[in-house]
């Protein structure tokens, strides 16, 4: 992993651990998938090493779109690391109660946007919440953290990912969720052709209320 001059623990998530370190001179984001000892040892040894290479791939992809991701610098396969740029910026999902009605629209449309982008790609980014979204100094929105991304231009896994970022709004900005995800659906449909822009909140549509009828079932 080169010279690292000191590290702390950023995130320790259930997919991987998360550390800001100096490395030759520079700040950096280095993510760690460690071994799970739940699974059997030759399964996880490919589940890490898919992701590991994976992940660069998918955010690249995504930056090509003209999605602002961190820049890559090292992909360790073998120890299923890598390092990353580093985004000096908030997490939005601390931002979005702390600014005007006006700002927070226009945030939303322009992550609305982001996504379109994205999905025009045929990325699939997996985890979409505002925790998952940067906001550098200079006003630009970094997306991060694409390890359950996925290529696909299915509608399914499309809207399966504008539903995920539905489920996010509600769980952490609810006073004002449905409002953010109609104008992330606005920012959305003006990236993509109207038909399929039709298709993919359809099948959001669909996905909600299938989980609808789950929830229902389990209640009887």
């Amino acid at each position: 992993m080169g010279e690292v001059e000191s590290s702390r623990l950023l995130k320790k998530g259930a997919e991987a651990s998360i550390y800001v370190k100096h490395w030759h001179g520079r700040k950096v984001v280095v993510k760690a998938r460690l071994p799970k000892k739940y699974r059997p040892a030759i399964l996880d040894a490919k589940i890490r090493r898919y992701r590991t290479i994976h992940e660069p791939q998918l955010m690249h992809e995504a930056k090509k779109a003209g999605v602002p991701t961190p820049t890559i610098f090292l992909v360790d396969i073998e120890n299923s690391v890598i390092t990353m740029e580093y985004i000096e910026g908030k997490q939005l999902k601390r931002i979005l109660d702390q600014i005007s009605e006006k700002e927070r629209e226009e945030f939303c449309f322009r992550i609305g946007m982001l996504i379109g982008k994205m999905h025009q790609q045929g990325v699939i980014h997996g985890d979409l919440t505002t925790s998952n979204m940067i906001l550098e100094d200079n006003n630009k929105i970094f997306l991060v953290d694409f390890g359950l991304g996925e290529k696909s231009n299915e509608f399914e896994a499309r809207g399966v990912d504008l539903h995920l970022m539905k489920r996010a709004l509600q769980s952490t900005h609810y006073h004002y969720a449905e409002k953010c995800f109609r104008t992330v659906i606005k920012g959305y449909s003006r990236v993509l052709n109207v038909e399929d822009a039709k298709r993919v909140i359809e099948k959001t549509r669909e996905i909600e209320r299938r989980g609808r009828y789950i929830d229902e079932r389990k209640q009887k």
